[in-house]
C-alpha cells in the first residue's frame, strides 16, 4: 500500500497538486478523501488530474490547515526535545555541584576516579592483547563504549559546569554592582 501512496503523491506533485500531495502524505488517503467528499483514484487520468485541481482550489484552507498542523506539531516535537535536552543537562550539572559539594571524598572524585579505572583497564586489555593473551572481543568493546561515555560525560559535563560557574560568577557581580 505504501509504494501506490508514494506513487500517488509524486503524481499530485508533479502535476501542481502539492497542497493535496501534502496532504494525502501528511493525514493519509483516505481521510483525505473523506474530507473532500471525492475519491482520489491510485493512477489518476488527466481528467482525474482536472477535476482534483479544482477540489483542491475549493478546498485549499482545509488542505492548508492539515498541512500547517502538520508543520506546527513537527515544530512542538522539535521544541520539546530541546527542553528535554536542557532539563537532562541541568539536572547532571545540579548532581555534579552537589557531588562538589558533599564533604564525602568518593562523591569528589567518583567520576575521576571511574575514568582511570576505565582507561587503566582498557590499557590493561590493550598490553595482554599485546604479549598474545586473548580478550573477549565484548569486553574489549563493552569497556570501549563505557570509556566514551564516561569521557563525554566527565569532559562534557565540566565544561557545561564551567559555564554554568561564569553565568553565576557575572550575576553575583551585577548584584554587588547594584
Amino acid at each position: 500500500m505504501l509504494p501506490i501512496i508514494t506513487s500517488l503523491v509524486q503524481t499530485l506533485a508533479v502535476n501542481g497538486l502539492g497542497l493535496l500531495a501534502g496532504a494525502v502524505q501528511a493525514k493519509g488517503k483516505e481521510f483525505i478523501e473523506s474530507k473532500i467528499g471525492a475519491r482520489i483514484p491510485d493512477n489518476p487520468s488527466h481528467e482525474d488530474l482536472i477535476k482534483l485541481k479544482q477540489l483542491e482550489i475549493e478546498q485549499e484552507q482545509l488542505l492548508l490547515q492539515y498541512t500547517l498542523k502538520q508543520k506546527e506539531l513537527e515544530i512542538e516535537e522539535s521544541k520539546l526535545l530541546a527542553e528535554m535536552h536542557r532539563a537532562s543537562q541541568e539536572n547532571a550539572t545540579h548532581r555534579w555541584q552537589s557531588d562538589m559539594g558533599s564533604d564525602s571524598r568518593l562523591s569528589k572524585n567518583i567520576r575521576p576516579g571511574t575514568l582511570v579505572y576505565i582507561l587503566t583497564a582498557y590499557l590493561l586489555f590493550a598490553l595482554l592483547s599485546a604479549m598474545g593473551i586473548d580478550i573477549n572481543e565484548a569486553y574489549v568493546r563493552l569497556l570501549g563504549e563505557w570509556g566514551q561515555l564516561v569521557m563525554l560525560a566527565y569532559f562534557g559535563g565540566r565544561s557545561v559546569e564551567k559555564i554554568f560557574e561564569m553565568r553565576m560568577h557575572c550575576s553575583n557581580k551585577k548584584e554587588e554592582a547594584t
